[in-house]
């Protein structure tokens, strides 16, 4: 059996959420690299370990707006730098072990089920008059968002700052995973769109 980056085994990950648990892939994989092998075909990016599509989000050219009130910009530095990422990953999964004790990927699971949202708002217009209405969020929408947003933090604290975008991102994960309000920023973004979305109800 593989196992990710030869260090993690990937067969025992437990997947409580069960909305989530039919579109995160635990294929075991030594590498965490497809080479685009799902890019063109529709929903396919299911099929795609939970480890790489970490990664794939991480390859990102900044926000271009503010956020939190920061413009983050990563200059190019990150783009299309999948094997350097890979590493950054890598070292991630290291620091994670050290400060939890866990499975690297068990640990990313459980962030990934604390910071996907259930619900969130959509605009709607009828009549010349539009509101904002609250839906329930697809499985795959789910992960994607929480993906999103644990990768997103992990940069926004690295930018300008001391810590290593390893470091950041581990914390990111190791706080998500505990379901902590307080130091989470995909917990706050979560919490945040669900009680947009109750107030629209």
């Amino acid at each position: 059996m593989f196992k990710v980056f030869d260090k993690w085994e990937i067969d025992k990950i437990d997947i409580n959420d069960a909305s989530l648990k039919q579109v995160i892939s635990l294929k075991p994989s030594l590498i965490p690299h497809t080479f685009g092998k799902y890019s063109s075909s529709r929903f396919a990016k299911t099929k795609v370990n939970i480890v790489e599509r970490l990664i794939n989000k991480l390859m990102r050219g900044g926000t271009g707006e503010k956020v939190s009130g920061k413009i983050i910009r990563t200059g190019g530095r990150l783009q299309g730098k999948k094997i350097k990422l890979m590493k950054i990953v890598e070292d991630s999964f290291d620091l994670i072990y050290k400060k939890t004790k866990e499975n690297p990927v068990q640990v990313l699971v459980k962030a990934v089920e604390n910071a996907a949202p259930r619900e969130e708002v959509t605009r709607v217009a009828a009549g010349g008059v539009s509101y904002q209405l609250s839906v329930d969020v697809s499985a795959t929408r789910r992960l994607d968002v929480a993906l999103r947003n644990l990768t997103l933090s992990a940069l926004m604290r690295a930018f300008d700052s001391k810590n290593s975008l390893s470091t950041t991102l581990a914390d990111e994960i190791i706080n998500t995973a505990k379901g902590d309000l307080q130091t989470s920023y995909s917990v706050k973004k979560k919490d945040e769109m669900e009680r947009m979305a109750k107030a629209a109800r």
